[in-house]
């Protein structure tokens, strides 16, 4: 018998969810993947690049220019001074950024201290390292982290913290208390910290992003990392990068190099251009995705669902305790068998299963595409 190294993990809940909806041509609200295009700009000069032959392997890092592109948008959005050449390294999307950090920063035996409900790859990725994931449980309505928890935790193991703000999947996003007591922790500790920002350009009712790149004692112990692929509605394209401080960025990389080497070339130049020539796009990206969220939840104040906030991402979370008594899982595959609306449980998301009656709903759709979910929902 062949003994995995990943015994208790199957298909992801994104994958399931997603054939459920296309077996039962169900409204498809669970994976979060837009359903408009990319921009016209971004399309047109990836086709440019590969026309002109620009098919080849980049350098490892990344293509110069959009290494330059990025450092500049951290300094335009944050205030951070970042050498590009030697702190930026683009990435096959945040997903490899992520494997590579844990892989660069994780020993044998090392803790991760992790918050649920968590992105699925954070756990796996440990484990490969030969850590283990110390997975503190956040909960219904505010996901609110407890920082005395968060010290309680930590012990002579702890190798890092990861964070994600804006958070999926509640949308909670971290205020400054929050950076302060994360500051704190790792500066006391002599911790490493992962910042998950790939939803870092879609922050709501007038809130900043709170990056790590703001605060150069958190930047000093920490890899950033970010995805083009939702700030481009290109997920497709797995594009993404990780910034951090040059020490780390060598370790970083002597890992991504024996990943994927480089990433796609002509995208890259596309990309350069884009932040480049379009770089309003990314300032237009909350109110863009701020109105989608305020159409699907106006069109849901009449139901029996409870709303919760959501102060970042393109996630919506709904309590349906006062429509079912199914656990979540459950509920979502009756809600896609017999609704026809695919949604995501959220306990998936939990080392420790969740109680919580709660549900993920992705608004990266067209305006009639949530009406039509909503006005179903609104029935049960």
């Amino acid at each position: 018998m062949f003994e995995s190294k990943l015994p208790n993990l199957g298909t992801s809940i994104f994958s399931q969810m997603t054939a459920l909806a296309n077996q039962f041509e169900a409204i498809n609200l669970s994976q979060g993947f837009p359903e408009f295009d990319a921009p016209e700009l971004l399309k047109k000069q990836l086709n440019h690049y590969v026309l002109e032959g620009v098919n080849q392997y980049s350098p490892s890092s990344g293509v110069p220019r959009l290494q330059q592109q990025i450092g500049q948008l951290a300094k335009r959005k944050y205030a951070a001074e970042i050498d590009a050449a030697q702190q930026v390294t683009v990435t096959s999307g945040a997903t490899e950024a992520l494997f590579v950090a844990i892989q660069a920063l994780v020993r044998e035996g090392d803790e991760v201290i992790v918050f649920d409900p968590a992105y699925d790859s954070y756990q796996p990725a440990i484990e490969l390292a030969g850590g283990k994931s110390v997975n503190i449980a956040l909960h219904a309505p505010s996901y609110a982290i407890d920082w005395q928890t968060v010290a309680a935790a930590i012990n002579s193991k702890t190798r890092a913290i990861i964070i994600n703000t804006p958070h999926n999947p509640s949308g909670k996003a971290l205020k400054q208390h929050d950076i302060n007591a994360l500051k704190a922790l790792v500066i006391k500790h002599d911790l490493y910290l992962i910042s998950d920002e790939v939803y870092e350009h879609i922050t709501f009712d007038q809130q900043p992003h709170l990056s790590v790149l703001r605060d150069d004692a958190l930047f000093a112990k920490s890899f950033v990392i970010s995805s083009f692929g939702k700030t481009f509605h290109s997920t497709g394209w797995k594009m993404g990068y990780c910034i951090a401080p040059a020490a780390l960025a060598v370790e970083f990389r002597k890992i991504h190099q024996y990943v994927t080497f480089s990433s796609f070339t002509p995208a890259q130049h596309a990309l350069a251009d884009m932040l480049e020539q379009q770089g309003e796009h990314v300032d237009e990206l909350s109110e863009f995705y701020q109105q989608k969220r305020d159409v699907l939840s106006k069109a849901l104040k009449d139901s029996r669902f409870t709303i919760l906030p959501s102060e970042g991402t393109y996630f919506l979370l709904l309590d349906y305790s006062d429509v079912s008594d199914l656990n979540d899982v459950e509920f979502c595959q009756w809600l896609v068998e017999q609704a026809g609306v695919a949604a995501i449980p959220l306990s998936v998301f939990y080392q420790q299963p969740s109680n919580d009656k709660v549900i993920r709903l992705c608004f990266a759709k067209n305006d009639a595409t949530l009406l039509q979910a909503a006005e179903i929902l609104c029935q049960l």
